[in-house]
C-alpha cells in the first residue's frame, strides 16, 4: 500500500499561512491596546493633576485593556491599605477587541488564493487566538507592576475563551455562516437570536425609561465626581462604556431575579430589599425607588414575556410539518440557548467593586439564566405548539369565482322573463285556454314573440314594431355581442330555458357524431383521344 503524501512546497505553504495567522493575532491585540492607550494617555495630557508620569498611564491603559476582555483588577492604592477587586468591565470597550480577532481570522481565511494552501477552520482559530493570547500574556506580566494589576485566575478563566469565541465567529463569517443541516437546530438557533435581541432592547429600554425618570439625580451625581472639563470628558466616557452593562441589568431586571446592589441588597420588580451600598454615580441615579414596586416596576416583565411570545412563535411557524414532539424540544432548546448566553451576559456585567458591602455588584448569573429558561419554557414551549396547530389547520374550500359576463347576462335574462299571469294563455292570464283557443298552443315566432307579449298592447302595427326591434334589443341586454347567427335566435325559447344557447345541442368532443356523406366520384373523361 503506498501512502500519498503532500509536496514539501504545499507542507511549507500550510506552516507559513499559519504564521502569518499567528502574526495577524498578535497584531490584532496590538491594536486594541495601542487604541485604549492613545486615549488614556490624551486625558493625562489633558488632566490638571497628573499625579504619575507616562509610565502610569500605561499601566493604567494596559489594566483597562485586561480590564475590558473580563479579567478583575486589583486595587492596591486604597485607603485602608488593603487590595480591593475591581469587576465590573465596561462592555463596550469589548466590542474592538473582540471585531479584531474576528477580522483577523476571517482576513486568514479569505487571504489564501491556492485552495491546497489553504489552513482549516480550526487551524486557523488555533493560530490567531495563539498570538493574540501571547500579547495577552505579555500584558499581563506588564501590569503586575502597576496600580491595577491583574488577577491571574480571572485571566486564566476570561481571557481564552473570549478570544476562541470571537476567532470562531470569524472563521464561520468566512465560512459563509452555515447553519446546522439538521431543520430543528438552525430554527433553534433563530428562535435563539431573535429572544436574545428582544431581551436586551428591552431591557436598553427599561434602563433609559428609569434613568430619564431620575435625570435630575443623574445630573447631580456628574457634576460632584468632578468640576474639570477634562475629568468630566472622562466621566463621560466612563458612562458610554457601561451602557451596555446597563443594557443587561435592564434586563435581569425584567426577567425577575433583578440585580444586587451589594451584600443582601436586591433590585426587582417587586421592590428595593436591603440597604443599597451603591456609589455616587449618573448611571446607579436610574436604581428603583425604596420600598414596594408599584405598576411602573412591573412594567417591567413584558419585556420577557414579548421575548417568550416571539421565541414561540418563531419556532412554531417552522414546525408546520413537524411533529409536536420535535416542535416541544426545538423549544426548549431554544430555551435553554437563549438562557446561557444571558448567563454569561449578566456574569460580564457585574462583579465586585470592592470589599465588604461592594463585594457583590450587579445580575447574579446563574438566577438571570434561570430565569430566562424558565420564561422560554413556561411561554414560549405553549406559544410555539399553538402556532403550530394554527398553520396546521385545513383551510374551507372557496367558492369558485362567477365570470362577470356571465353573472351579467343571468341577471339580464332573469328580468326579461315574464311573470306566470303576465303570459298569454296561461292559468291567471284574462286570456286563458278559452280565449287563446288553438292559436295559445302555437309556438311562438322565432323573432319578437316576447317584445310583443309583454307590451299587452293590442295594436298590430306596435306589436310589429317591437318584434323587429325585439331582436337587437334582446341581444345587446344579454351581452351576446354582434354576432347575427346568434342574435337571430337571441329570443326562441322553445323549452322555457332563459339560457337557451342555439350551440348546446351540438355534439360535445366525447360524444359519438354521424360520419359525414361520401363524396361523390368525379365524373369519367367521356371525350376520346385527342
Amino acid at each position: 500500500m503506498t501512502h500519498v503524501t503532500e509536496h514539501p512546497l504545499v507542507q511549507s505553504g500550510r506552516s507559513a499561512a499559519l504564521a502569518l495567522a499567528c502574526v495577524r493575532g498578535g497584531v490584532a491585540a496590538g491594536l486594541g491596546l495601542g487604541a485604549l492607550a492613545v486615549l488614556v494617555v490624551a486625558a493625562w495630557i489633558g488632566s490638571p493633576y497628573p499625579d504619575s508620569g507616562p509610565g502610569g498611564a500605561l499601566h493604567l491603559a494596559a489594566g483597562l485593556w485586561l480590564l475590558a476582555h473580563g479579567v478583575d483588577l486589583v486595587r492596591t492604592d486604597t485607603l485602608s491599605g488593603l487590595p480591593a477587586p475591581l469587576g465590573v468591565a465596561p462592555m463596550l470597550l469589548a466590542v474592538l477587541p473582540v471585531w479584531l480577532v474576528h477580522r483577523a481570522t476571517r482576513d486568514t481565511l479569505d487571504a489564501v488564493d491556492d485552495d491546497r494552501r489553504r489552513p482549516s477552520a480550526a487551524s486557523a482559530v488555533g493560530a490567531v487566538a495563539g498570538g493574540y493570547l501571547l500579547v495577552a500574556a505579555a500584558v499581563v506580566l506588564y501590569g503586575t507592576s502597576g496600580p491595577l494589576p491583574a488577577d491571574l485566575l480571572a485571566a486564566g478563566l476570561w481571557l481564552p475563551p473570549l478570544v476562541l469565541g470571537a476567532a470562531g465567529a470569524g472563521a464561520w463569517t468566512a465560512l459563509g455562516r452555515p447553519l446546522p443541516a439538521q431543520r430543528q437546530a438552525a430554527a433553534a438557533l433563530r428562535a435563539t437570536g431573535l429572544g436574545l435581541v428582544t431581551l436586551l432592547g428591552g431591557g436598553a429600554v427599561v434602563a433609559a425609561v428609569s434613568l430619564a425618570r431620575h435625570a435630575g439625580e443623574a445630573q447631580t451625581a456628574f457634576t460632584a465626581l468632578t468640576g474639570e472639563w477634562s475629568g468630566r470628558i472622562a466621566v463621560l466616557l466612563l458612562v458610554l462604556a457601561l451602557l451596555p452593562n446597563m443594557a443587561v441589568w435592564g434586563t435581569a431586571y425584567g426577567l425577575g431575579p433583578g440585580f444586587a446592589l451589594g451584600t443582601g441588597a436586591f433590585a426587582t420588580p417587586l421592590g428595593l430589599v436591603g440597604d443599597p451600598a451603591a456609589p455616587p454615580f449618573p448611571l446607579l441615579a436610574a436604581l428603583p425607588d425604596d420600598g414596594r414596586g408599584g405598576w411602573t416596576q412591573g412594567a417591567a416583565v413584558a419585556v420577557p414575556l414579548a421575548a417568550a411570545l416571539l421565541q414561540g412563535g418563531r419556532v412554531g411557524r417552522a414546525a408546520r410539518t413537524w411533529t409536536a414532539r420535535d416542535t416541544t424540544l426545538t423549544a426548549l432548546g431554544a430555551a435553554w440557548a437563549c438562557g446561557a448566553v444571558i448567563a454569561v451576559l449578566s456574569a460580564a456585567a457585574g462583579g465586585p467593586l470592592g470589599t465588604a458591602g461592594l463585594s457583590a455588584f450587579g445580575p447574579v448569573w446563574w438566577q438571570t439564566g434561570a430565569a430566562a429558561v424558565l420564561w422560554g419554557a413556561c411561554v414560549g414551549v405553549p406559544v410555539a405548539l399553538a402556532v403550530r396547530a394554527w398553520g396546521r389547520r385545513v383551510p374551507r374550500p372557496k367558492p369558485l369565482p362567477v365570470p362577470a359576463e356571465a353573472s351579467a347576462g343571468r341577471a339580464v335574462a332573469a328580468s326579461e322573463t315574464p311573470a306566470a299571469g303576465s303570459v298569454p294563455g296561461g292559468p291567471s292570464s284574462p286570456d286563458g285556454p278559452e280565449a287563446g283557443g288553438a292559436e295559445s298552443e302555437k309556438p311562438p315566432p322565432p323573432s319578437g314573440g316576447k317584445a310583443a307579449g309583454a307590451s299587452g298592447t293590442s295594436d298590430r302595427g306596435a306589436s310589429e314594431a317591437a318584434g323587429a326591434a325585439g331582436p337587437k334589443e334582446a341581444g345587446a341586454g344579454a351581452g351576446r355581442g354582434d354576432d347575427p347567427a346568434r342574435d337571430a335566435y337571441a329570443d326562441y325559447d322553445p323549452y322555457g330555458d332563459a339560457a337557451f344557447e342555439p350551440y348546446d345541442y351540438l355534439p360535445a368532443a366525447w360524444e359519438p357524431t354521424a360520419p359525414p356523406p361520401p363524396r361523390p366520384a368525379p365524373p369519367a373523361d367521356r371525350g376520346g383521344p385527342a
